[in-house]
């Protein structure tokens, strides 16, 4: 169901840089790329503020991918539709970040385990001017600005691909002394009926990085 939902939801988008550009008509969140490794092997970007609704999740990914569709298709407040944007990111919870508090108690306990999935909103919403959830599972929440090492690759957005770039990242993250501020994250960009060899996926780490 979740890569169904997908499918019907995603189109390959373009590489974007600077302000929000819609492709296929998807809005991918603005970045600058402020570092490109001298092996072509990964990238640092900046990105600015930017606004999440966020779902946590134990062992159903479809489950938060469905929450998080319900609530962009008008299972909010004022009844109101959001537009799909680019990409869809999975992760791990910071252990250093705390969890919304409108977030379930089965959440907050389970918060060493817990997974989450987030849709970035539109860039014309911010946190408070977002609609918000009828579903108390999905929480509306600003991501600070910050950098993050990316690393793309195509083919399948396989749990064994994630795991397999996102620790050839780490290592040259290491090999370059750049120092890890958060967990792994999946940036997942297309449907599964994407030929493997057009898709864009990524694994992003976010990093200590002054100005250089």
């Amino acid at each position: 169901e979740f890569v169904v939902a997908l499918r019907r939801r995603l189109v390959f988008p373009a590489l974007l840089r600077g302000a929000p550009v819609k492709m296929g008509g998807y809005e991918e969140p603005a970045y600058n790329v402020v570092k490109s490794s001298d092996n072509g092997k990964f990238e640092i970007r900046r990105y600015g503020p930017r606004v999440v609704a966020e779902v946590p999740y134990s062992s159903s990914q479809n489950n938060a991918f469905r929450s998080l569709f319900s609530y962009i298709s008008g299972a909010n407040n004022v009844s109101q539709k959001v537009s799909m944007t680019v990409p869809v990111t999975q992760g791990q919870m910071d252990a250093r970040e705390p969890l919304p508090a409108q977030e379930t108690e089965k959440a907050q306990e389970g918060k060493g385990g817990q997974s989450f999935m987030r849709f970035f909103l539109p860039a014309s919403f911010t946190a408070s001017s977002a609609p918000q959830p009828t579903n108390p599972d999905v929480s509306i929440k600003e991501v600070d600005a910050s950098h993050y090492a990316v690393i793309k690759y195509s083919g399948f957005a396989s749990d064994s691909n994630f795991e397999y770039y996102s620790a050839q990242l780490k290592e040259q993250l290491a090999s370059q002394g750049i120092s890890e501020r958060g967990k792994p994250i999946k940036a997942t960009y297309n449907g599964p009926f994407t030929l493997p060899f057009f898709r864009r996926n990524e694994a992003m780490i976010e990093v200590e990085w002054a100005d250089r």
